[in-house]
């Protein structure tokens, strides 16, 4: 008797080993994180300095996707191809009425628009064109990037601001951001929304000039936040901590000016482009804010949402507090103090 309870209290402490051997060497939680704009968006950049990241591989294993704007990663995010999307004020709300996610929660915010000290996005003119002030552009032919887009929501409340109904007194035409300084020079329009990078352009500066600024028509916007579902929030909430606690080291290793020289070249490099690109802006007071615990302005999350459906994009309101889950990114943030 006692030899048999022997062998079965070392058979189960085997077995126990076993499971923690295997926990211990279980492949790290794919996290599938969606990105837009190259070096803007820090998931581009995130492991392109050594040492500054702690859990990537071993907690969670981050695969960066591309997509050309938020309703591709809407879909994406329903059917389960996206664990992670990048979202703003004016794409979220549309995630969860027509993309049906009630359950997207919010989980840390990226950048932010027109934050006290920091970069708006500008809407410029041609220096020797008609235009002098918002109400010249009454008849004309304006650009944007996308209907519906953060940029072309400021321009709509901007004219109506000054008296102009961008659904009967303009003409809107959609165009990518790299075409629009030609279109600007060739007075195939009026006016265009200009953003980081393009609004550094040295060419462009000498050619135009700022009419206003999306600061000016809606104050601060959030341009950009991490969205997941809840239930994948359940399922791997340990790994998602780890991963936005290395999205918060990385945030503020750029966002240091004593490292300001080597985020330039990170840049450049990831980018393909000449570091005088970036080195004049970026991650500065010129950039966009990015805070640096991870902390969305509800705010002005809720105002951008209400302006929405001011200018007929969204037929009713959200609650964006009911969305958020900031419980992740406010334990991260405290392993860093």
């Amino acid at each position: 008797m006692r030899t048999s309870s022997c062998l079965c209290v070392s058979s189960a402490l085997l077995l126990f080993i076993g499971a923690i051997g295997q926990t211990a060497n279980a492949d790290p939680t794919k996290v599938r994180v969606a990105w837009i704009v190259p070096v803007t968006n820090i998931a581009t950049i995130m492991f392109a300095k050594d040492g500054v990241t702690k859990h990537n591989g071993r907690s969670y294993a981050m695969e960066p996707i591309r997509f050309q704007g938020s309703t591709a990663m809407i879909t994406a995010l329903a059917s389960g191809d996206l664990d992670v999307a990048l979202l703003g004020f004016s794409s979220f709300p549309f995630a969860v009425e027509n993309g049906r996610l009630d359950d997207a929660r919010i989980i840390t915010d990226e950048i932010q628009d027109g934050a006290p000290g920091y970069y708006s996005q500008v809407f410029v003119v041609r220096k020797d064109g008609p235009i002098h002030k918002v109400e010249d552009l009454k008849g004309r032919t304006l650009a944007t990037n996308a209907f519906g887009s953060a940029v072309d929501i400021a321009m709509r409340a901007m004219l109506m601001k000054h008296g102009i109904d961008p659904k009967k007194d303009i003409t809107v035409v959609e165009a990518a951001f790299p075409n629009m300084k030609a279109m600007l020079a060739e007075q195939k329009v009026e006016l265009i929304p200009s953003v980081l990078p393009f609004s550094e352009d040295a060419q462009l500066k000498e050619q135009s000039t700022v009419l206003f600024s999306q600061k000016d028509a809606m104050g601060t916007s959030e341009l950009g936040f991490w969205v997941a579902r809840q239930g994948f929030i359940d399922r791997n909430r340990a790994a998602l901590v780890d991963l936005l606690e290395d999205y918060l080291r990385v945030t503020r290793f750029y966002t240091d000016p004593a490292h300001h020289a080597e985020a330039v070249q990170i840049a450049a490099a990831g980018s393909k482009l000449p570091p005088a690109v970036f080195d004049n802006w970026l991650f500065t007071n010129k950039d966009y804010y990015r805070d640096p615990n991870g902390m969305p302005n509800v705010e002005a999350l809720q105002s951008g949402i209400d302006q929405l459906v001011g200018q007929g994009f969204l037929a009713s309101t959200i609650d964006a507090r009911k969305y958020l889950d900031l419980s992740l990114v406010r334990e991260a943030a405290e392993r860093l103090k």
